[in-house]
């Protein structure tokens, strides 16, 4: 039983339907809208902090068939999704291709370009003439979900799958286990799987003895 509950615990894979959006809505509009082929602009800019989403958002779109992850490697003509994180890491030789990259992108219909860091264009430290053009299309800050946003998401959740949820259970995981809204769902569904098992509610006494199961028996195939 211990070890199905460290099965269920990987968290869910990326995509753009699991990504809680918060007051991210606009941006994630954006990037479907993109996606779809639906946006006039071919060029978005995302920024913000750590948990702020933007790698589970870039993520996401490298699952689809038209998008990659891209390189300096890379032909800047080729078409589809270009995805770049961490765009302040970028090298010179990285810039610069950078640079050509979104130059084919504003002339080509077929190409676009998805790239993430952790400043605006303005504040980052790289050439000139690339902050401007990382500021051509549209550039949405990323906000982190407050614990009030992560609880509501969570219950929200729970309610979906006709889960009961003791109101203080929510806050303990939020206290005990990574922060990311992936992780959070995959343990409350692991949680709830293993009431399920016990035939007993889902209420902070279960879950205190849950969580120490799980770090009882790490994820290393022992029982």
């Amino acid at each position: 039983m211990t070890q199905l509950t460290l099965d269920l615990l990987q968290p869910l894979q990326p995509s753009l339907d699991n990504f809680v959006a918060g007051r991210n809505a606009e941006a994630l509009a954006a990037l479907r809208a993109l996606a779809e082929r639906r946006l006039g602009e071919r060029i978005l800019y995302l920024w913000g902090t750590r948990g702020c989403g933007r790698s589970h958002l870039l993520a996401a779109l490298a699952a689809r068939a038209d998008a990659y992850r891209w390189t300096p490697q890379v032909a800047v003509e080729t078409p589809g999704i270009a995805l770049v994180d961490d765009v302040e890491r970028c090298d010179a030789q990285a810039q610069i291709a950078l640079f050509n990259r979104l130059n084919v992108v504003r002339a080509d219909n077929a190409s676009s370009c998805v790239i993430a860091g952790a400043l605006p264009p303005a504040q980052l430290v790289l050439r000139e003439d690339l902050r401007t053009r990382l500021a051509w299309g549209y550039v949405y800050q990323l906000h982190p979900l407050s614990d009030a946003e992560k609880n509501a998401a969570l219950q929200a959740h729970a309610a979906s799958r006709g889960v009961r949820i003791d109101a203080d259970v929510i806050p303990f995981l939020l206290v005990q286990l990574p922060r990311d809204m992936r992780t959070l769902v995959a343990a409350l569904d692991a949680l709830d799987a293993w009431a399920l098992m016990r035939k007993r509610a889902l209420t902070l006494g279960l879950a205190r003895e849950w969580l120490v199961s799980t770090q009882a028996h790490p994820a290393t195939g022992e029982t």
